[in-house]
């Protein structure tokens, strides 16, 4: 029997598995918060946090489809779309079985309880006119938050697949996103954001997921690239974009969504979320300038992959800093995370010799580390109501980079194991839209 016929009953297995290792550390029935009266919610948060959700859902189907297809060739197009539409589909059943449970409940300082397994818990009662909400956004339904939340745990995992473009089996890519998702993701959100998490009780400022979706996938996208190893031809041909129009309509639809994804993390209407917004603009913007110039000046002539790639990476470092900074701190975080992100793309690329493909590491992980320490050296008390601190900052950084790295590799080596992660040779040679889904672009 071939890895792929057996990788249905190994997915199966491997999360049966891990269901009933966390079952049995977790099983624990904590006290719920009793329901709130509907009338004590705030319309115009839950109108906008509704709004935030559908931008943030937007970024990955379509916005990072189509980033992400545009740089890829015309045999790999569709595979590579295909693979953030099945990434939303799987993200969303584990979230809502499990995964929110274990990021956003209290539980402990390292993972929260199952106190919200299969929703359990979130009670919306239209007769009594009673509903649940999190505490971390009590002017809306939870139900609003955490689907607020699955979207950035949709991202997350997405946003790794660029490291390992256009030469993993579709079989590994879901059971990697699958056990990635609950076994790293998770971890992190609770530790950043549950006001139980260990991170969170340190101080470490992390607005909208600097650390928790960038470092934390640019990470594992680095792992991936080197585990996988180089792209046939790699080095040797020139591995053309098939359509950079795409990636261009796939950047502005992420920096659209963004700006669900840094003011929604306000969890409110009001003036954190207007000010988060602005900045995000303003970083976006600045270091899109400065990648093209740095672009410019070392190679002669600035191009349309390059303002994208920089106002990406201005929007992954503005993110930890969004509701923290004030405009002259996102000028120069976005400054910064242009420079870096070029470099981290170009010269650390070579230095590191892995083909991570759509330079999952160079953005997002080089973006995410700027904007996390910077965000130390930005905040202002007025603002967040919390000074920043940039030993702190650099705690949770490096100890999200080392976990995703170290965690990011067990997780491969067990799909490795069940089902293979790379496409063989000849699949690679005929593109993975038809060697793996049948189907091919005209």
């Amino acid at each position: 029997m071939s890895k792929t016929a057996r990788f249905l009953p190994g997915l199966a297995s491997a999360l049966a598995g891990v269901a009933a290792l966390l079952a049995t550390l977790l099983a624990v029935s904590p006290a719920q918060a009793a329901p709130v009266a509907a009338s004590t919610l705030n319309s115009g948060d839950t109108a906008w946090m509704l709004t935030a959700s559908t931008l943030v859902l937007l970024m990955t189907v379509p916005g990072l489809a189509l980033f992400y297809a545009g740089m890829v060739r015309k045999k790999n197009v569709l595979a590579t779309m295909t693979q953030s539409f099945a990434v939303c589909c799987v993200v969303t059943v584990l979230w809502v079985v499990v995964g929110y449970s274990l990021a956003f409940t209290a539980g402990t300082a390292w993972l929260g309880d199952m106190s919200r397994l299969l929703m359990d818990g979130m009670s919306f009662d239209k007769l009594a006119g009673l509903l649940s909400v999190h505490p971390l956004a009590p002017t809306v339904p939870e139900s609003v938050f955490a689907m607020f939340q699955l979207t950035f745990a949709i991202i997350t995992p997405a946003l790794i697949a660029g490291a390992f473009a256009e030469r993993m089996k579709f079989s590994a890519l879901l059971l990697f996103m699958a056990l990635w998702s609950l076994l790293v993701y998770a971890p992190v959100a609770h530790w950043v954001w549950a006001p139980t998490g260990w991170l969170a009780g340190l101080g470490v400022l992390d607005f909208a997921g600097g650390t928790v979706v960038h470092i934390n996938a640019g990470a594992a996208g680095l792992v991936a690239a080197f585990m996988l190893g180089r792209r046939k031809g790699y080095g040797e041909e020139p591995l053309i974009p098939h359509n950079l129009g795409l990636t261009l309509i796939g950047a502005s639809l992420l920096w659209v969504g963004w700006f669900g994804f840094n003011a929604g993390s306000a969890a409110a209407a009001d003036g954190r979320a207007g000010l988060a917004m602005l900045v995000t603009q303003v970083g976006a913007a600045t270091a899109a300038l400065a990648w093209m110039l740095s672009e410019w000046m070392l190679r002669g002539r600035p191009s349309m992959l390059g303002l994208c790639s920089g106002a990406v990476a201005g929007l992954v470092a503005i993110t930890p800093a969004s509701g923290f900074v004030d405009v002259s701190g996102a000028l120069a975080i976005g400054l910064f995370a242009g420079i870096a992100c070029y470099w981290g793309a170009t010269g650390l690329k070579r230095t590191l010799g892995a083909d991570d493909s759509l330079d999952v590491f160079g953005v997002h992980g080089v973006g995410g580390l700027v904007g996390a320490l910077l965000t130390g050296v930005f905040a202002r008390r007025e603002i967040g109501g919390v000074p920043g601190d940039i030993a702190t900052q650099a705690i949770g950084a490096f100890s999200v980079l080392g976990y995703s790295l170290v965690a990011s590799a067990i997780v491969l080596k067990l799909v490795d194991v069940l089902v293979g992660l790379r496409v063989s040779e000849a699949g690679e040679e005929q593109g993975l839209d038809l060697a793996l889904h049948g189907e091919r672009l005209d």
